[in-house]
């Protein structure tokens, strides 16, 4: 689906969690509605910088980005948005996003340690080939997850380190990272 097909789905959920089985457990909806609010803010106040501006813009061969999500996931609130803005005044560049839950199931073939892992970003070139494969989210941010989770920290504690992390990145380790799978 494109961009805006995904953000019609994600108010579709809120205005009525009772159609989708997954978003009749209270917590998961909580998330979702905190990750409405967050993406919202990203798309309002998220903007690239010159350099990624400039080598996104340069890509004039066709590329085919997907982008695997759910509107449950916490990393795709800050993620998605951001990977949008990157692409979304280049036509040489679309972006599909899919979903993990859903038929065709490409999660699959792109495991993050054996795990469905989200959000994860397949960037194919015309021919169809991948060329380059990213997330489920920023190094720095996986290395913060990976230290707190040895260390027995509970996942409410692991989520609000993880959600300081992303306002304090502002979009610039996405940024870099892609621009450097990219190069």
């Amino acid at each position: 689906m494109q961009f805006d097909e995904y953000i019609s789905y994600f108010q579709t959920i809120l205005d009525d969690p009772q159609q989708y089985e997954v978003y009749q457990d209270e917590e998961i909806l909580s998330y979702t509605k905190l990750n409405w609010s967050r993406m919202n803010r990203w798309l309002k106040k998220f903007q690239p910088n010159a350099e990624t501006t400039s080598f996104i813009s340069g890509i004039s061969i066709k590329q085919h980005w997907i982008l695997i999500t759910e509107p449950w996931c916490g990393d795709a609130a800050h993620s998605v948005p951001m990977i949008y803005q990157l692409v979304k005044n280049n036509p040489a560049i679309v972006l599909d996003i899919q979903l993990r839950d859903s038929e065709p199931y490409i999660i699959e073939q792109y495991l993050t340690n054996g795990g469905k892992s989200i959000p994860k970003l397949i960037i194919r070139n015309e021919e169809g080939e991948d060329i380059a494969v990213w997330g489920p989210r920023p190094q720095g941010c996986t290395d913060l997850f990976v230290m707190m989770k040895e260390k027995g920290a509970e996942f409410h504690e692991i989520k609000e380190e993880i959600q300081k992390w992303y306002n304090h990145d502002k979009g610039v380790a996405i940024q870099q990272e892609i621009v450097s799978l990219l190069s």
